[in-house]
């Protein structure tokens, strides 16, 4: 029997990573193996990964020697940031930085860097309509990322730069499910207006990028953008609705509104809402669910997803 290819996973016990280590571990047919990256190689979602097959190794996303031996005789590399885990977009380039610098050492055959627009292209630091933040950026959480596209390419690597879409997830974790309003109607608010807002489940992002590693050389060099659906926040309200059995109703407010909601990001994500609405055309066109759903066949809908998550989204 052949040797299985190693696909390395930064960020294995989060999101993205996870579902790339569960839908390789899923299918041991497919001639790969996963090994998990993470800091902490004795938590419980590392030994929960272990149990699975992969193999749980110890890395740190600002230390390049240790992101070198992680990915030291790796056929693919999964690689990501986490913005939300220190707010720096600063820190966010210089670790997607030394991932590339690491890839490139260990002639890495396939590289997925799960990345996001560079909003300053669409809306420049001297464009007012939306406030410049942290002095450099408009949306810090996306622009890092769209900026470090380039550590990826100069170095000539044989990556694929993955779009990802809004996690429904959110939902659960983020505290974005729909809140109790003054009359008690359950309210979901979002700064979309009427324009549709790509989505997808978390760990259908996993599964995609393993569809992309299965494929290999034709996804080298191309930007894939995925989404599970595009839907108005009206139309997912609907569908909480008809999942929870009583009413939830979209509460639009405006960008500025969320900008002032007071929570540690609101002024990264009202930003970054306003980007996707004002900008709407560019940005669904870019994530197609039939592509999503090529490299994914099980794809969830948000109503699938939201049927088999509802016991764990807070009605607050």
């Amino acid at each position: 029997m052949a040797e299985k290819k190693i696909i390395a996973v930064v960020g294995a016990t989060g999101a993205q990573g996870g579902g790339l280590v569960r839908a390789i571990a899923n299918d041991p047919g497919s001639g790969f193996t996963a090994r998990a990256l993470t800091r902490d190689i004795n938590s419980e979602k590392a030994k929960t990964l272990a149990k699975l097959g992969a193999e749980v190794v110890q890395a740190d996303l600002d230390d390049v020697g240790s992101l070198k031996r992680a990915f030291a005789g790796a056929n693919g590399v999964f690689c990501l940031t986490n913005f939300w885990e220190h707010f720096s977009p600063e820190q966010e380039y210089a670790q997607a930085k030394k991932q590339a610098e690491a890839a490139k050492a260990m002639e890495v055959q396939h590289v997925i860097w799960s990345t996001l627009e560079d909003t300053r292209r669409w809306v420049p630091l001297s464009d007012n309509r939306m406030p410049t933040l942290m002095g450099h950026y408009k949306v810090p959480h996306f622009d890092a990322k769209g900026e470090a596209d380039r550590e990826f390419s100069k170095l000539g690597l044989p990556v694929t730069f993955l779009l990802t879409s809004f996690y429904w997830d959110n939902l659960i974790f983020f505290g974005m499910g729909p809140k109790k309003g003054p009359d008690g109607t359950l309210l979901f608010t979002l700064p979309m207006g009427n324009k549709k807002l790509p989505g997808i489940a978390a760990e259908d992002i996993g599964k995609c990028a393993f569809g992309i590693f299965k494929r290999g050389q034709e996804c080298i060099g191309k930007t894939v953008g995925i989404a599970g659906e595009h839907l108005t926040g009206e139309e997912m309200a609907a569908a909480m609705s008809r999942t929870f059995g009583q009413t939830v109703r979209y509460n639009a407010v405006t960008p500025e509104q969320y900008r002032a909601f007071g929570f540690k990001g609101a002024e990264d994500l009202g930003n970054m809402f306003q980007f996707k609405s004002e900008f709407n055309d560019v940005y669904c066109h870019s994530r197609n669910p039939a592509v999503a759903r090529t490299l994914n066949p099980t794809l969830q809908t948000f109503e699938v997803w939201l049927n088999q998550n509802k016991s764990r989204i807070p009605l607050t």
